[in-house]
């Protein structure tokens, strides 16, 4: 076992694809890379401003495998987080930017803008979820939308607390109506707090 780094309540993971950098985000609001071969670290400006305490903060992190090269250049980054609204209430969201590398220790979140927000906001700084995964085709976005500990509104067809949502790749909603009644983005309902998310070889959904 080797020591490539020490980070702070580091909840997520990704390799820039095609590449030997690890992107970590941080759940304060920080994001961090560490070259894998090397050790050396390097630290990402452009993070967004989170909601941070309890489960909230920086969540996870995606890229799209389709943009893989062995240069690190420029390359589309999704991220959730925890948002502060209205009052004490607070919710997930997935953001969408660019991430811009001048070399191999001056990178950037560029353009990130939110594609998506968990409805409704609510008090409470629990059981966000907010895990990102691709489809295998790599043509949408399934993301997990935790219940908030408010348990009833994952029934809700009309909330997105305890759902998986399925999104086109730029956020808006698949729109196949997967569930009668149910917002257009939602895939699959009555869930709790869902950490992982991953397809298999036959291409179904395991959380």
């Amino acid at each position: 076992v080797e020591n490539m780094g020490t980070f702070e309540e580091p909840w997520a993971a990704d390799f820039v694809p095609g590449t030997q950098y690890l992107v970590i985000p941080e759940k304060a609001g920080s994001l961090a890379a560490v070259n894998t071969r090397t050790g050396e670290r390097m630290e990402i400006t452009g993070a967004p401003t989170v909601d941070y305490g309890g489960q909230g903060g920086l969540g996870d992190i995606a890229f799209l495998q389709s943009e893989a090269d062995d240069e690190i250049g420029t390359r589309t980054i999704y991220l959730s987080w925890a948002e502060a609204g209205d009052g004490d209430t607070r919710g997930a969201v997935v953001g969408r930017g660019q991430l811009v590398c001048q070399g191999n220790a001056d990178c950037a979140v560029e353009d990130l803008n939110v594609i998506w927000r968990q409805t409704p906001k609510v008090t409470g700084r629990g059981h966000y979820s907010h895990r990102i995964a691709f489809s295998p085709d790599g043509q949408h976005i399934f993301l997990a939308s935790g219940d908030r500990q408010k348990m009833e509104p994952a029934q809700d067809r009309q909330s997105h607390l305890g759902k998986i949502v399925r999104l086109e790749l730029d956020g808006t909603p698949a729109g196949d109506g997967a569930i009668d009644g149910a917002l257009d983005d939602v895939w699959s309902m009555g869930h709790r707090n869902i950490l992982g998310m991953d397809f298999d070889a036959q291409g179904r959904l395991w959380e």
